[in-house]
């Protein structure tokens, strides 16, 4: 208002404004709605002016330019255009609010390679097979029947048998205690040990079963198992419970770490080429920065300090704020085992430049090669000293849905934070309390996984020898895909020492490559569709993981 409000004297309430009949002005399109009195009203005087002000503001910006201003929702409907952005309030009839112009450009620019393009062409692929049987009975359009996915790893969709204890566990956690621990014939169809875990997960759960919420964390009995189980791997290096963040699988803490990490979209976290997905993904998501050192295809895919020290320089002169390093041992997609020597030269690298290692070994169980040893970054860091020093930042990650369980959809895993800011992880704490807890399936699958039947029990012997077998039949299909694809023409293939995967190299003829780059398409993409039309084979293009320029 042109005049200055009233002083609002002792037991009466604030104004607001009341929208009053717009008065002609020279000056103004509109003139400001007059105040009245209300009574009852809690809005405060302060919010009242910023809204005069706001609605001033709005009044003199159309006033500007006479043309756009819109004096009825069919007048807005006229002016807008696609580009344009519109007030909810005359938005066209059959206009969506959120549209691929509209909504978050990170989310539209992320890409996820192993649930990507060729994953979705098969996926139609597989509908068609099933539409074309279901019509015309066993009659088949394509020379394959089925979809053999192996665009990622997912042990039980490819035949790997679930292991009996650990589902006989799960069964009877599930189970009311009356139709399961305590049912008088439970011992004819569980093992005495299977009821006895049983027993002890659901007290750990406070009586209450697998249906309610746990502590954010995790239930502190199952964090013990899991310090346990660290501290033993790292041959007495302690591990603290209360630094251990039960989560949904490895990738929900992945996230959550790069979330704290990615402040600005000048933050950089250095990656390895190739590289899961998760991590180009979720840096993009977030808005951050994408940092590569390159992998040694012809050493095993080995890494060097001097690739790591010009990835990080170069990064720096251009501006990048680089503040954390993505180690994945043993590797995905590429299925190289660390040496010693190196798991410890990378801990310094990160030492010394002040960077927050995030270590990924959720394949620590999977090392296929004789002559070679899962060496985790924690035990190295003890090691070499920068763990007492307080010289370094670590969180390590660790799932059910590889190794031997290979149980995926249960999406039980954790994280450990080593050396973090206590108030950091009070934040991260908050993170993961803001999502309540993990699945509670996933964290029971967690603590049998890291603490099994132990010697004497009477499950003991069979479920390692179930483990073997599923160690051995990966190990023995590792050799014969990676040395298979090494003897096809055109094609090289570094053996697979560790984890579930091969990374070929395809040479393909300038032809395909002329071809894709028409179709506006990597040519590795071009390749992974003709495979998958032609035999049912679902693979990933190798540029979804990232690779050396020409490779």
């Amino acid at each position: 208002s042109p005049r200055s409000p009233r002083r609002i004297s002792k037991g009466r309430r604030a104004h607001i404004f009341r929208p009053s009949s717009p008065r002609t002005n020279p000056d103004r399109t509109t003139q400001p709605a007059t105040m009245t009195h209300r009574r009852g009203t809690k809005t405060t005087f302060l919010a009242l002016l910023l809204a005069a002000a706001g609605r001033i503001a709005d009044a003199s910006t159309a006033s500007a330019d006479p043309a756009a201003v819109a004096t009825s929702p069919a007048a807005a409907s006229d002016a807008a255009s696609d580009d344009a952005p519109v007030s909810p309030a005359f938005l066209p009839k059959g206009r969506k609010r959120l549209t691929e112009d509209t909504m978050a450009s990170t989310l539209k620019g992320m890409e996820y390679a192993v649930r990507g393009r060729v994953v979705i062409a098969a996926d139609k692929i597989s509908n068609e097979l099933a539409s074309s049987s279901s019509a015309d009975g066993d009659k088949q359009t394509r020379d394959f029947d089925k979809i053999i996915y192996t665009n990622i790893g997912n042990p039980h969709s490819v035949g790997q048998k679930s292991l009996t204890w650990p589902r006989q566990v799960m069964a009877l956690c599930d189970l009311p205690d009356e139709c399961g621990v305590d049912h008088p014939r439970a011992s004819k169809f569980f093992p005495k040990d299977a009821i006895d875990r049983a027993r002890e997960i659901k007290a750990a759960l406070g009586g209450m079963g697998t249906g309610a919420y746990t502590h954010s964390q995790g239930p502190a009995a199952f964090r013990s198992d899991i310090a346990a189980f660290v501290t033993e791997r790292d041959g007495g290096v302690p591990c603290d419970p209360d630094c251990l963040f039960m989560t949904n699988g490895a990738s929900s803490a992945i996230n959550m770490i790069l979330q704290a990490l990615v402040a600005n979209e000048n933050c950089g976290v250095m990656i390895p080429i190739p590289q899961y997905p998760i991590y180009s993904a979720t840096i993009d998501l977030l808005g951050g920065k994408k940092v590569g050192y390159n992998l040694d295809e012809e050493k095993l895919w080995d890494m060097n300090l001097e690739e790591l020290e010009r990835s990080l320089a170069e990064a720096r002169e251009a501006g990048i704020n680089v503040n954390s390093f993505v180690l994945i041992n043993p590797g995905n997609p590429t299925g190289q085992v660390l040496s010693k020597k190196t798991v410890q030269e990378i801990v310094k690298f990160c030492a010394k430049h002040k960077l927050v290692l995030l270590a990924d070994e959720v394949y620590q169980e999977n090392v296929y090669d004789d002559g070679a040893e899962f060496y985790s970054c924690k035990k190295a860091a003890a090691e070499t000293g920068v763990l007492d020093s307080d010289d370094i930042e670590l969180v390590s990650f660790h799932s059910t849905s590889k190794g031997l369980f290979g149980e995926c959809g249960r999406r039980g895993g954790y994280m450990e934070l080593v050396g973090f800011d206590d108030k950091v992880k009070g934040h991260i704490y908050k993170l993961a309390s803001s999502g309540l807890c993990s699945g509670v399936p996933g964290q029971i699958m967690t603590s049998l996984m890291v603490r099994g039947p132990k010697p004497g029990d009477v499950s003991y012997k069979s479920h390692e020898a179930e483990k073997s077998a599923i160690y051995d039949s990966l190990r023995k299909r590792a050799k014969i895909v990676s040395e298979g694809l090494d003897s096809i023409p055109g094609f090289s293939c570094q053996p697979a020492q560790g984890a579930m995967y091969c990374f070929p190299k395809v040479t393909l003829p300038e032809g395909a490559v002329k071809a894709a780059e028409e179709q506006g398409m990597p040519a590795d993409t071009l390749y992974a569709l003709s495979l998958l039309e032609r035999t049912g084979i679902c693979v990933v293009p190798a540029s979804g993981f990232g690779q050396e320029e020409g490779r």
